[in-house]
């Protein structure tokens, strides 16, 4: 998010100098280029989410938002990428990533834990002082684990039963189709 946010501004910074001390087509392109340029930075940096309610699962990936019902979702994985099945189809969550380098670090510490251990009992997390963490696991893993047990908890709720419905976000692709057709249109007058 943070590098979302910086891209932003250097674009804002370049681009607007470009609009006030650009000559010619310079400020044209430079607003083709924003318009291009900025949705799809939101779209790939800042707008990805996952929302767990009581009723649904709200997933916002960079194009589409998909409303699962907890009735509707079937299970959820994390391989190389965090999945939720739901309604026979694959649904993937750009919010939660998956990173083999966490997934790696945590088997360490289970293991240097399961080896410190002197009760011959391994602790199924971490113990760091007198308490035991939970980061035994990957960050992405624990998150499918939360996805998991609210679809079960909350797939019986009335609110919960329905489909599975995905919806385009116009809202991003849209400007991102205008900045390139200005961009194209004003490259092939020059």
């Amino acid at each position: 998010m943070a590098t979302g946010v910086l891209l932003l501004v250097l674009g804002a910074w370049l681009g607007g100098d470009a609009l006030v001390r650009g000559e010619g087509r310079t400020p044209w392109l430079s607003l083709a280029g924003l318009l291009l340029v900025v949705p799809l930075v939101v779209a790939f940096t800042l707008r990805p989410a996952v929302f767990a309610g009581a009723d649904r699962l709200l997933v916002r990936n960079p194009f589409r938002t998909i409303t699962l019902p907890w009735r509707s979702v079937e299970g959820a994985r994390a391989g190389y990428s965090s999945e939720v099945l739901a309604g026979g189809r694959k649904y993937q969550l750009w919010a939660i990533p998956v990173s083999l380098r966490q997934r790696k670090r945590a088997s360490r510490q289970q293991a240097r834990a399961a080896a410190e251990d002197v009760s011959g009992r391994a602790p199924v997390g971490v113990r760091r002082g007198d308490t035991l963490a939970d980061s035994g696991r990957a960050p992405s893993d624990q998150a499918i684990d939360d996805i998991r047990e609210l679809a079960e908890r909350h797939a019986g709720r009335p609110g919960a039963q329905g489909q599975p419905t995905a919806r385009w976000a116009w809202e991003v692709l849209a400007p991102a189709a205008v900045g390139a057709v200005l961009l194209i249109v004003l490259a092939s007058t020059g």
